[in-house]
């Protein structure tokens, strides 16, 4: 584990890159093999506001998870968190792409959802490890509702948008599994509807901005 001041530098490091550089895929893109399908403005409009969102929710776990493992005391706690940080990148990637396939761009206010993702990541992580791991646990069953949403909304002849979105909840339900694994907690209720209350703000802020 690095020693705290290299830890900074390396989180604001990836702060920068997350939130004004162009994400890379290692994965080959869901989308890659499938053509663009015929939409009118109104569609595309839709099917953008929602991958931004989605674009703005990957911001919000890649600090969430860098804070996390900042204050993480557990090394194979740590690990996990890092691990699914570096698999978050990857749908930034896929969700960046998409937006400017589909003519829109990025939540301008992206700076600001990673400053506070990143302030609730490091308490979480300073509560210990079974709680941090519980949140991260909680994090992606939220993400995974609202991935599930989104396939509901999305336009149907849009599979390029589905088929992104498909694989991200793969990953999320994956990353889940291992916080549990891990020996993540069952958060409290409030807790929860704290979590929800706050990721519906970003949610429909994102979607326009």
């Amino acid at each position: 584990m690095l020693p705290i001041p290299d830890s900074l530098i390396v989180n604001f490091d990836k702060a920068l890159r997350t939130v004004f550089a162009r994400a890379v895929s290692r994965r080959p893109y869901p989308d890659a093999k499938i053509d663009e399908a015929e939409m009118s403005e109104a569609e595309k409009r839709h099917a953008a506001g929602l991958m931004r969102v989605n674009h703005s929710g990957e911001v919000c776990a890649q600090a969430l998870y860098q804070g996390q493992a900042l204050t993480a005391r557990n090394p194979e706690a740590a690990e996990a968190l890092v691990e699914a940080s570096d698999q978050e990148t990857e749908h930034l990637a896929w969700c960046e792409r998409r937006l400017y396939d589909l003519g829109s761009r990025k939540s301008v206010l992206n700076p600001l959802w990673y400053a506070g993702s990143f302030g609730l990541g490091v308490l979480a992580g300073a509560l210990g490890d079974k709680w941090n791991l519980g949140f991260l646990a909680e994090t992606e069953r939220q993400v995974e509702g609202h991935l599930n949403s989104h396939l509901a909304s999305l336009p149907e002849q849009d599979a390029k948008s589905r088929a992104v979105v498909e694989q991200m909840k793969v990953d999320e339900i994956k990353h889940a599994e291992t916080a549990i694994a891990h020996g993540g907690a069952d958060l409290p209720l409030p807790v929860k509807m704290a979590m929800k209350l706050s990721s519906k703000l970003m949610t429909r802020t994102a979607y326009y901005l």
